[in-house]
């Protein structure tokens, strides 16, 4: 197995990665043509602190990770080679020119998310729907994973959609966690996270691989891994680096890990 690739099983255990995503950094950089805060230097503090990845969200509009990002970032990640690299976005928009280029440069990528998002959306919102997006993605997918590339679909908390991810050839699928960030410490908390658990049930079921993020932080992160079973990844940015305005990003991460080491205990 891939050293790189833990199972479902491995993360009951506590092996669930932190992939830090880096968009927010490069969105106050480019509010300045001084190249300050650097891209780079953020990821490497994050790794200097233990995280598992990183993560980015390159958008055709290039309001945060720019095209030199991509190739900087995958540069940097060939002195931490038990790191991966995650890039997201949408495979219909610039996101497989990301990824070839890497790939053609002999760069490190380690997995792919495919995200429905929209040209002049602000965030993610939604995941992909099946089999609606089974014949458009499949060839895509297909793709990525001859070069040698694990691909992951953002997906609603919804069971019934696993099968048509795993059907469309993907290898694991994103859970949107939006819906539970609000319920969090509300009534509805537990009606909630009751459907995410379904949903990650249902998605092992279907020999799916399971990451999650969206509006995940240090208050609510813990509480979804206890309930929800199997995630491997955690991919975490806007609460992140909101946090290491605060904290700075060495601790700041080293919380987030502790957050995770919490909810194994």
């Amino acid at each position: 197995m891939n050293p790189l690739v833990t199972t479902g099983l491995d993360a009951q255990r506590g092996a669930t990665a932190l992939s830090v995503n880096l968009n927010k950094v490069a969105l106050l950089r480019n509010t300045r043509a001084l190249g300050i805060p650097s891209v780079t230097r953020a990821a490497t503090l994050a790794l200097e602190a233990g995280c598992q990845g990183i993560t980015v969200h390159p958008r055709p509009d290039q309001r945060h990770i720019r095209p030199h990002d991509v190739v900087e970032l995958a540069e940097l990640l060939k002195a931490w080679p038990q790191a991966e690299y995650n890039i997201e976005g949408n495979p219909f928009h610039n996101l497989m020119d990301c990824v070839r280029d890497l790939v053609r440069r002999g760069l490190p990528v380690h997995q792919v998310t495919f995200v429905p998002d929209s040209v002049d959306q602000p965030t993610s919102d939604h995941g992909w729907r099946f089999p609606d997006d089974h014949a458009r993605l499949a060839p895509l997918v297909a793709e990525c994973r001859a070069m040698g590339l694990r691909v992951s679909l953002f997906m609603d908390p919804e069971g019934s959609q696993m099968r048509g991810a795993r059907e469309a050839g993907a290898d694991r699928v994103e859970l949107y966690t939006e819906t539970y960030a609000r319920a969090h410490g509300t009534p509805r908390q537990a009606e909630v996270l009751a459907g995410f658990t379904a949903a990650a049930r249902a998605a092992l079921a279907e020999g799916l691989g399971l990451n999650a993020g969206h509006d995940l932080n240090r208050d609510n992160l813990a509480d979804f891994l206890r309930a929800v079973p199997g995630v491997q990844e955690m991919s975490i940015g806007h609460a992140l680096i909101a946090d290491a305005l605060e904290l700075g990003m060495v601790e700041t991460v080293r919380d987030y890990l502790r957050c995770i080491h919490r909810a194994y205990e």
